[in-house]
């Protein structure tokens, strides 16, 4: 079996990105994007989907850097999971964090779409503009091609809750990205193909 794996080099007028995604890991990262919690949550992506990833980023303006690194892990995600031959592909996950509960909900099957529920009760969280959790996961779902549904259940403090989101991803990605002995030779499609 080829490893599944994908890079990509980015550079914009606002931001430079070079990616790196292991989908069969060991839950390593090396992260660096100038945002200490979005370090944080990427980094809480890599080990609990027990992925390996690598992003080096730089940029001015925390919007861009969130929206392009997310882009980017999209892409390189669609790339590394390839034609998705014998995968599992549709799971989930439940995840705790102290006060906060979160569900994700994955499909890997060609349709990028999101639909996030998640409330934060203050602007920032640490250095990241509590807004740019959602459209994180929705230009990624974008740009991997997956279809992506977040709820915060439960919750009063916004880190807790942000990261039992990433977490929630992370093992939901994990799940679906595994392997189905029973159907190892098979698209998980009644199309026989996932674009």
């Amino acid at each position: 079996m080829a490893q599944r794996l994908a890079s990509i080099k980015r550079e914009t007028q606002e931001t430079a990105i070079g990616l790196e995604m292991v989908i069969d890991g060991r839950g390593g990262f090396e992260i660096t994007t100038g945002l200490r919690m979005f370090d944080h949550l990427l980094a809480q992506l890599a080990r609990h989907g027990v992925f390996d990833l690598k992003v080096s980023a730089t940029g001015n303006d925390p919007h861009h850097m969130v929206e392009d690194v997310a882009l980017c892990l999209g892409r390189v995600f669609n790339e590394a999971v390839g034609e998705k031959r014998g995968i599992v592909r549709m799971a989930h996950a439940v995840v705790p964090m102290d006060d906060a509960l979160a569900m994700v909900a994955v499909d890997i099957g060609g349709r990028g779409y999101a639909v996030v529920d998640a409330r934060f009760d203050h602007d920032n969280i640490g250095d990241l503009p509590s807004s740019l959790v959602p459209h994180f996961l929705e230009s990624f779902a974008a740009e991997a091609r997956i279809n992506l549904h977040v709820a915060i259940l439960k919750g009063s403090n916004d880190h807790h809750k942000a990261e039992a989101v990433f977490k929630a991803l992370a093992r939901a990605l994990d799940s679906a990205t595994r392997f189905d002995d029973r159907v190892r030779d098979s698209i998980p499609s009644t199309k026989d193909v996932i674009d």
